[in-house]
């Protein structure tokens, strides 16, 4: 089962990968560690390049692209932080990125694409309305897709981001990553099995878009029809590669309310001063709701990403 993941290939996405994305950086919270009764770890991804972990995984596919593939140019289908990324290694590589993206994403997302030099192809905010477009730039560019998450360079991309994490921060009883359509989880639970075999894994998830909860408990894909969340980044379902990995290597997924998630986020903002989109709280929001689960343990947390519509704060 899924011998295509090898450590070896873990490995080689990080030197791959090295000089086009930023090592972030690690870092501690006393008063959120006497809150959680716990040690934790926060992984820094909102200092990313794009903003986001996400350019790791699309920088991992396409630089395994020939030269001949990437002359074509990239294409994705994405609202946000996927976007961002594709359009920003196909920068950095000088090809060009063809972006579909619902007509309801932000401005700030749809913003940043744009500044990155993405052509953005806008269609209607239905996944069928977006996989049509996509299919119909495809065929008239040849440009190469980089899904966002279901696609196994994607996934141990962004397995560089527990790497590095475990390469700071010795002996982690837990690593918490946030799990939309389960790349980061994935490539986190791949990580762990891999180079830091006795630390478990937790994806955290927002109740209005509980499709990884519902799936592994019924042990298929199970879609949330209409996911309802400020944790936006998180309402993709999970792809049947992701689900696969997911189901066999993390130890389960943890779910919390919205008010749950805007508290984390609150404390993210006000304790260490970080400004992280409510997608990156819900870790957090998952260790302070199951504090018996991880009272006294050493805690990895990611911080997904911090591209927030400053816009629509949902402070008062």
């Amino acid at each position: 089962m899924h011998s295509e993941f090898t450590p070896q290939k873990l490995l080689q996405a990080a030197n791959r990968i090295a000089s086009f994305i930023h090592q972030t950086p690690v870092f501690t919270c006393s008063s959120l560690n006497h809150m959680s009764e716990a040690k934790l770890f926060f992984k820094c991804e909102h200092f990313q390049k794009g903003g986001a972990f996400k350019i790791r995984g699309a920088t991992n596919a396409g630089l395994q692209l020939s030269p001949q593939q990437r002359q074509r140019g990239l294409a994705t289908h994405s609202s946000g932080n996927h976007a961002q990324a594709v359009a920003l290694i196909a920068k950095r590589l000088g090809v060009a990125a063809h972006i579909v993206m619902p007509e309801n994403s932000t401005a700030v997302k749809v913003q940043a694409v744009a500044e990155y030099g993405g052509h953005i192809h806008f269609c209607k905010p239905t996944l069928q309305a977006r996989e049509e477009k996509l299919a119909e730039i495809l065929q008239q560019t040849g440009a190469a897709f980089i899904p966002p998450y279901n696609d196994e360079r994607v996934i141990i991309g962004q397995s560089t981001v527990a790497q590095e994490l475990f390469h700071t921060v010795t002996d982690l009883d837990m690593v918490i990553a946030p799990v939309g359509g389960g790349g980061l989880l994935s490539g986190t639970s791949l990580a762990a099995h891999f180079f830091s075999p006795h630390t478990r894994v937790y994806g955290a998830e927002p109740a209005g878009a509980d499709d990884a909860w519902q799936s592994l408990r019924a042990g298929s894909i199970q879609p949330v029809g209409q996911p309802q969340t400020i944790a936006d980044g998180l309402l993709a379902t999970l792809g049947n590669i992701t689900f696969a990995v997911i189901q066999k290597y993390s130890t389960g997924i943890l779910v919390v309310s919205e008010e749950e998630i805007i508290h984390a986020l609150r404390l993210i903002w006000e304790r260490m001063k970080l400004v992280v989109e409510p997608s990156a709280a819900v870790a957090l929001a998952a260790v302070l709701k199951n504090k018996s689960l991880f009272k006294k343990k050493r805690v990895g947390i990611i911080l997904s990403g911090g591209n927030v519509d400053l816009t629509r704060l949902p402070f008062h």
